[in-house]
């Protein structure tokens, strides 16, 4: 599902009454400067037209549950109507919390919603509220962190109340601090206003937090996207954390800039509300009428805002609904991946145990023979892989019998995707595998396929699980003209006439959520040309989707 809504949701720092005051302030600011200059001096509760085709409803209430206030943009433009919600609710003696929701709604049944870009209201919000996430300021510019406020970071970071992702951007080696701030880490994060917690460490403030986090460390320019739910003991929760390099930063900046957004965007659009945010009633609102018009024309005038309000909620509508479907095609497809990390974690956990079991019998082996201590001690084994799917791109060109022909684009999004760096690895495994099984072809000594190549290669060649490869797609795959389509890659003409083949055969990369990666490759060539690597991405459509 495209993350297609803006959403922030933060704590004022303000009472509700001067919340209140604050935001209607800024919203009447908003409208009133270019582009949009509505006349907005004075609306009503219900239903305000401000301009041709864009109305302004408004509606409160204060009761035994709380109080809450709500102010709806609704401006209709060819194609459809863009929505901005904004509400503030307080509940009990509980905290104000602050809603803003911008959205587009198409006029047709079958066009896919506009994705909504961070709105300046949003900004303009934050510079008065005093907003916060849990124990942590959410501020529409990065705050500069020093040496004396980095166990105030680390606190927030694993704060439990943490609702917003942390992003934390480190200095360059050598670079000036404060124009490394004003060139690249402003701009990078400018899209993250009111959907992440915003940092940058001077050098010394640097020092100080990668030694505290020796798991999650960010340096050289680095920045990194902290989850909530941080746990600064565990190695492995550090593959949670993603990292985008300084080389992606400085070399593709709007690239960049696109990739670090897309995880803030989705996890605001797909968290549950609060519950006090979740409790208030939908909007139902209408115009005031006049009493002095005649009987006749009230109702006319009452019957067309009907109809425009049905309109407008039939829109609405639609867009809930394919919402709905999309979170249920993607909870099927986290299903059938959860089935299928367990069968994967089955495997794994034997191999490991067969090793662990022939390690054991080897070190007996070496105690008897006088090498106990060689026997027991620990051995470094160098990472020379790549770090990012950007990196194992540029490094494919070592692999002389391996042809990428696929979209750098769609292999590159993977890094903005992916929890930690386990689908690089095993992509890169993968593609070693590949290159061995080339190098076999071409000095004939494969007579079979990759599947079963891996399952029986001779000693000192590198493999991968045979129960990661798929020899081809299904039928019903490869009946559909679309999904067949989708799987036909590019290759050179001396491979085909047609400068394309149908690439059936691939390597589920990996699971654990609904991208599920696939690596596509042609081997019919294999032993005059080489293996093509023809997609390296998410899932493509099947029968599950």
């Amino acid at each position: 599902m495209d993350t297609r809504r803006y959403r922030m949701v933060v704590t004022s720092g303000l009472d509700y009454v001067t919340t209140g005051a604050q935001v209607d302030d800024r919203l009447r600011r908003w409208l009133r400067e270019p582009p949009k200059s509505y006349d907005v001096d004075a609306f009503t509760e219900g239903r305000n037209e401000i301009a041709r085709g864009v109305t302004l409803d408004h509606d409160s209430t204060t009761g035994a549950s709380g109080a809450y206030g709500r102010w709806r943009l609704r401006e209709t433009l060819p194609g459809g109507t863009w929505q901005t919600t904004l509400l503030i609710r307080q509940a009990g003696d509980g905290p104000t919390r602050v809603q803003l929701d911008v959205e587009h709604l198409p006029d047709d049944p079958e066009a896919v919603p506009v994705p909504a870009k961070t709105p300046r209201l949003a900004r303009g919000l934050l510079e008065v509220l005093d907003a916060r996430d849990g124990l942590a300021d959410v501020t529409a510019e990065p705050q500069v962190v020093e040496a004396e406020d980095v166990d105030a970071v680390i606190d927030e970071l694993c704060d439990e109340t943490r609702r917003l992702p942390v992003v934390v951007a480190s200095t360059p080696y050598g670079a000036d601090f404060d124009t490394w701030l004003e060139d690249s880490v402003d701009p990078l994060v400018r899209p993250l206003a009111g959907l992440a917690i915003l940092y940058v460490l001077t050098p010394e403030a640097e020092a100080r937090f990668n030694r505290a986090l020796e798991y999650h460390r960010v340096y050289g320019g680095g920045v990194r996207t902290y989850l909530p739910g941080v746990d600064p003991a565990w190695p492995a929760d550090g593959q949670r954390h993603r990292v985008m390099s300084r080389r992606l930063i400085t070399d593709r900046p709007s690239q960049a800039r696109r990739i670090i957004a897309q995880l803030p965007q989705r996890l605001a659009a797909r968290a549950p509300l609060p519950a006090e945010l979740d409790s208030v009633p939908v909007m139902r609102t209408r115009a005031p009428g006049d009493s002095a018009a005649p009987e006749l024309e009230r109702l006319r005038v009452e019957n067309e805002v009907l109809h425009e309000i049905l309109e407008e909620a039939g829109r609405e509508q639609r867009v809930r609904a394919d919402e709905i479907r999309d979170l249920k095609y993607e909870l099927r497809k986290a299903e059938d991946n959860e089935t299928l990390l367990i069968a994967e974690y089955d495997e794994q956990y034997r191999e490991l145990h067969s090793v662990r079991a022939q390690l054991q019998v080897l070190r007996k082996q070496m105690v008897e023979l006088g090498a106990a201590a060689a026997a027991y001690t620990p051995l470094t084994v160098p990472e020379d892989g790549p770090e990012s799917f950007e990196e194992l791109l540029d490094r494919l060109g070592s692999l002389p019998r391996l042809h990428f022909t696929g979209s750098r684009k769609v292999t590159i999004d993977l890094d903005a995707q992916a929890y930690g760096s386990s689908w690089v690895r095993m992509t890169w495994d993968a593609l070693l595998a590949l290159g061995d099984f080339a190098r076999a072809a071409t000095a004939g000594q494969v007579g079979r396929d990759f599947k079963q190549w891996c399952a029986d290669a001779p000693g000192g060649v590198r493999t991968i699980s045979p129960r990661k490869i798929v020899r081809d797609e299904s039928k019903s795959v490869k009946g559909n003209s679309s999904w067949r389509r989708q799987r036909t890659f590019p290759v050179p003409e001396h491979v085909d006439p047609a400068r394309k083949v149908f690439m059936g055969a691939h390597v589920r990369v990996g699971g654990g959520n609904t991208i599920a990666p696939r690596l596509h490759y042609f081997d019919g060539a294999c032993a005059e040309y080489g293996i093509y690597i023809g997609y390296i991405g998410p899932h493509l459509s099947n029968t599950l989707t």
